[in-house]
């Protein structure tokens, strides 16, 4: 976390993570550069430097460009993950039918059924982890990118300018104020209003991040798996991340923050659409789905004046048993021929 020191830009000089920012310099330069164009794009279109306009809606069209980056990662996510919590009731099962045994044939008996229980689902316990592996980078290249741009603006020497971040740019985000507060500040530094402002902003990054969680447990996993220690680990991380957003958001400035609350609005939004339109089978919201799709099909067939569901089904059972009749005729007949007695010439 970088220090109150305006002398030394800690990110640099003495962060444990330091080599990583290092390494991320390749993105942390192309986000000036995403950043400065998209502020270039909105004053030219008529958005003015004032308090947190231009700026504030390049960071929050940050969010999206690489939101919609990763979308195709995030269908496969979204298709591993129904995978996942589909079999979770069999995966269950595996482990209760090896609880306590610890030898090692059983060991790997239980690894070879939990194995083919994937390949035979399809389902890649990886493949959910792929969208977070590259957000992880891309929101650390960004905290470094903000969080640099209070120091170039000093202009002493603490942080050199690089990418689309001269001096004069770091100066206009520094200046630039939403709901009366600078991009640049952070909690600790910002007075009372300023306090005000940014743990509102917090509390919003805590209650979207839990509603996403929350909302995908309670409505998008099978009745089944909503048991036992997994399934109440699962709920217990659901209010324990938010609350890790206390600790670190204070020390976070505030451009940070709106990046932060957006792409959290955008994932909330997402889990909604997901958990709506492509639910996990077995689930709550599967259920709810199958009887908006029963009372879709029920208006359509009412509309085009066409049978109901029940009377279709009814109509085609008569017709499987009018065929199962007619197939049982058909095989007595011959029988009924051969039993004829044969005639005396």
């Amino acid at each position: 976390m970088p220090q109150m020191n305006d002398q030394v830009f800690y990110l640099d000089q003495a962060s444990f993570f330091a080599w990583v920012y290092k390494i991320l310099y390749p993105v942390e330069w192309l986000m000036t550069q995403i950043l400065f164009y998209f502020h270039k794009a909105l004053t030219f279109i008529g958005f003015q430097d004032g308090p947190g306009v231009a700026w504030v809606l390049s960071i929050m069209l940050l969010v999206i460009f690489v939101r919609l980056c990763i979308l195709p990662l995030f269908i496969k996510q979204m298709n591993s993950m129904r995978k996942l919590q589909a079999i979770q009731p069999k995966l269950q099962h595996i482990q209760a039918k090896y609880k306590g045994k610890t030898d090692q044939a059983s060991r790997e008996a239980m690894n070879r059924e939990t194995m083919k229980l994937y390949q035979d689902a399809g389902a890649n316990p990886m493949g959910s982890c792929v969208p977070a592996l590259f957000q992880g980078p891309v929101f650390m290249a960004m905290f470094y990118t903000l969080t640099a741009a209070r120091y170039i603006a000093l202009d002493n020497g603490a942080k050199e300018p690089f990418g689309a971040f001269t001096v004069e740019v770091a100066k206009q985000i520094e200046g630039t104020s939403l709901f009366g507060v600078s991009l640049a500040d952070m909690f600790p530094t910002a007075d009372t209003h300023g306090k005000v402002i940014i743990g509102i902003f917090i509390a919003l990054m805590c209650l979207t991040m839990f509603l996403s969680q929350y909302y995908n447990l309670r409505r998008n996993l099978p009745r089944a798996s909503m048991e036992g220690p997994q399934y109440s680990m699962q709920r217990s991380m659901a209010f324990i991340f938010p609350v890790m957003y206390i600790f670190s958001g204070v020390m976070f400035p505030s451009a940070v923050l709106v990046y932060w609350l957006t792409n959290n609005l955008w994932t909330l939004g997402q889990v909604i659409w997901q958990v709506h339109n492509m639910p996990t089978p077995g689930s709550p919201a599967h259920e709810a789905k199958e009887i908006r799709d029963r009372k879709k099909e029920e208006e359509r067939r009412e509309r085009k004046g066409l049978p109901t569901i029940e009377e279709e089904a009814l109509a085609k059972a008569k017709e499987a048993q009018a065929a199962q009749a007619e197939k049982g005729h058909q095989r007595q007949q011959p029988k009924r021929n051969r039993s004829k007695p044969k005639s005396k010439r």
